[in-house]
């Protein structure tokens, strides 16, 4: 096996990092650099730095990539209207492109020869950091110690810990923490694991962080204002915002109304069915708002056309190939689409739910009001014209119906 000198680390400061930490420098002898990554999981990252510096670490990486996550990747994704599976809002599948990016180009700017990372060997996390890695460096050497090790329980972990002094937060040992896992980041919180790989088990009120339950949302609903340029918000209620502002806002409100809650039982890339749980507030606003937008404003074969593809691009982002150069080239067909998504939506929110309620372009929309009347278009558009219309799109129809087929 090739030595490595320098390996740089995923590292959250949690158990399973930690561990890692250790594991990859009594295993491989190599300097251990790490990076965490600030894309709003709304943690305090301080602690993550003061672990790495005790266990030894010498180079370490804390950077806020929230501004980052929303404006080159977040908001791309929704130019799309991307789905997985129907209802999925890809919220961890769209920052893992954002974590392999930095982790390579840390390993460019320290000389390291390797990059690791803690996801397991079930889970869609370790092809999306690796393809991600590999499109951006392609000889980089990746170490997956959970495809490596035997520490495959959460009991192991903690002798390990222990053996090697690696502090673990009180809390978390002495009820075992959470009964599931939960990834946080600016876009949403997800759940899964534990209680929660029963399908038919419906998860405690406790479980959810960022809304209320839509029963306990106010009685009175929210409207809110979402100013678009080119298919992005660039405004909330008339407040200029940043990317990463407009989102936080979002999830403030759409938590406050109890919006953005799914239980999904999904399919993994790797085979398997999986159980989790999202909280997507702001996205959920967001898919909905943005839809609206385009509705005025986009012809009727580009809608089409884009709703023919979005579930391909959903797949790409959900199967890691962010970097990959088939979603590269929809991106170009989705963004030059949105030239003309311009405006303002207002939407209403209220106990679970996304109701839009107005949308207008000054500009660009395609609503021609003298035609869609139904009241007199003064001759604006004749109706009789339908009949020819009908009549050759029910020829093929007929032909068929005369030779008796059903």
């Amino acid at each position: 096996m090739k030595k490595v000198a320098k390996v740089v680390l995923a590292y959250s400061g949690g158990l399973d990092t930690s561990v890692i930490l250790k594991w990859l420098q009594d295993t491989y002898g190599c300097e251990v650099i790490t990076f965490t990554a600030d894309i709003g999981q709304g943690e305090e990252l301080a602690p993550a730095r003061k672990k790495a510096k005790l266990l030894g670490v010498k180079k370490i990486f804390v950077e806020d990539l929230r501004e980052e996550f929303v404006r080159d990747f977040v908001f791309p994704m929704f130019r799309a209207n991307a789905l997985y599976e129907g209802e999925y809002l890809l919220g961890t599948s769209i920052a893992r492109p954002l974590i392999a990016k930095h982790l390579v180009e840390i390993a460019r700017k320290t000389g390291a020869d390797a990059i690791s990372h803690g996801a397991t060997g079930k889970g869609n996390d370790q092809v999306r950091f690796e393809l991600g890695a590999y499109a951006l460096m392609p000889d980089v050497r990746v170490i997956a110690p959970w495809r490596e090790w035997d520490l495959l329980s959460r009991d192991k972990l903690l002798k390990y810990a222990d053996k090697h002094g690696i502090p673990v937060d009180f809390k978390k040992r002495k009820d075992g923490g959470a009964p599931y896992s939960m990834d946080a980041n600016l876009l949403h919180i997800s759940y899964e694991g534990g209680i929660l790989e029963d399908p038919n088990f419906e998860p405690e009120e406790s479980m959810w962080r960022i809304t209320v339950s839509p029963e306990k949302a106010p009685n009175k609903p929210e409207v809110i204002d979402l100013d678009y340029v080119r298919g992005d918000i660039v405004a909330v209620n008339g407040k200029k915002m940043s990317p990463a502002q407009v989102l936080t806002e979002l999830n403030r409100l759409g938590g406050k109304h109890g919006v953005g809650r799914l239980d999904l039982v999904e399919n993994r890339s790797v085979g398997m069915k999986s159980r989790g749980c999202y909280e997507t507030p702001g996205g959920t606003i967001m898919l909905k708002a943005h839809r609206a937008i385009e509705s005025l404003t986009l012809d009727r074969e580009v809608v089409a056309l884009k709703d023919d593809l979005m579930p391909r691009y959903a797949r790409l982002v959900y199967a890691g190939y962010w970097f990959s150069p088939e979603r590269k080239l929809l991106q170009t067909l989705v963004d030059a689409s949105q030239e003309h998504a311009n405006g303002r939506v207002r939407v209403k929110l209220y106990k679970g739910t996304v109701l839009v309620v107005g949308r207008s372009s000054k500009k660009d929309s395609l609503f021609d009001t003298s035609i869609a009347t139904f009241e007199d278009d003064r001759g604006a558009y004749n109706q009789a014209d339908a009949e020819g219309f009908i009549k050759l799109n029910a020829l093929r129809l007929r032909i068929a119906a005369k030779r008796g087929r059903k």
